[in-house]
């Protein structure tokens, strides 16, 4: 009996060129110290320090100008918001309000800027190492390499955010629990917009962000550029974010299905601007 090797499904062999292609770039950012540590002093500052100095303000210490200042913002709340705040006390039901609503946007804020921050480098840095005529020989083909680089920037965000998002809901249930009647978080708002609604505003992000590594000359370049493009949709996305909590789940569902198709057409256009003439450092192909 001979026995015969069955080649991969052109299908399975698109997959392995787009897990290789973000296999090294992650493995070169392990390596890069001065920009994870800086990243994970920030999703510490935002999702651990803060929170935690808040909360405890609020709840443990008692200030009572703190908690009135709180509560005039619950006043000024949406009804169905007000409604869901539980709590016999102002620390309590303020310590909630700050926990679910005021913080929310954060889950935002954090991977835009990790993601943004590795996106910005990915592909002009090819070309700076000196790596750009070996990728661009490959065999990954263009979709390949530019999905690739998208999961390589979306990677360290989102694991950052999900990370952070499991600490800071112990810290919060630790904190605020007691005063609402227990452990209450994440709430189902707050998986909705964590699975739903962040994830393609970090992709259409990121699909404008690699965009402008496959089109500028250095990765300085790229950065300044990327913080013109990325510092707007923050602000939409923090809005966008905020309101899917304040207007309920159908709200969350319908800003995540515009999101997410805008993502899909970012991303389908984004794929043309990769090309290996750019990765060489030459001029587009014709």
């Amino acid at each position: 009996m001979t026995s015969t090797t069955v080649a991969p499904g052109r299908e399975a062999l698109q997959w392995v060129h787009i897990r290789t292609v973000a296999r090294t770039d992650l493995k070169q950012l392990a390596q890069a110290r001065d920009y994870w540590i800086p990243m994970l002093i920030l999703g510490a500052l935002f999702f651990v320090f803060v929170p935690t100095v808040l909360l405890l303000t609020i709840t443990q210490i008692g200030s009572v100008d703190a908690v009135s200042q709180i509560s005039q913002i619950l006043d000024v709340l949406p009804e169905s918001a007000s409604r869901q705040i539980p709590g016999d006390t102002g620390a309590g039901r303020a310590g909630y309000a700050l926990a679910v609503y005021l913080f929310a946007p954060v889950a935002v804020v954090v991977p835009i800027t990790i993601s943004t921050a590795v996106g910005a480098a990915t592909i002009v840095g090819e070309r700076e190492r000196g790596t750009g005529e070996f990728l661009a020989h490959s065999p990954a083909g263009i979709r390949e390499i530019f999905l690739g680089k998208l999961l390589a920037s979306l990677i360290p965000g989102y694991l950052t955010t999900v990370i952070g998002f499991g600490v800071y809901a112990l810290i919060v249930n630790t904190i605020v629990g007691p005063d609402v009647g227990g452990w209450f978080f994440p709430t189902r708002q707050w998986w909705i917009l964590m699975l739903w609604v962040v994830p393609p505003f970090l992709a259409l992000t990121l699909s404008l962000v690699l965009r402008l590594s496959a089109k500028v000359k250095s990765t300085a370049a790229a950065q300044q550029a990327s913080a013109l493009v990325s510092l707007p949709l923050i602000i939409v996305a923090y809005s966008q974010a905020t309101g899917s909590l304040y207007g309920g789940d159908a709200v969350a569902w319908y800003i995540g299905g515009v999101a997410w198709l805008l993502a899909i057409v970012a991303l389908w256009r984004g794929v043309r601007s990769v090309t290996r003439a750019r990765l060489l450092g030459v001029a587009d192909e014709k």
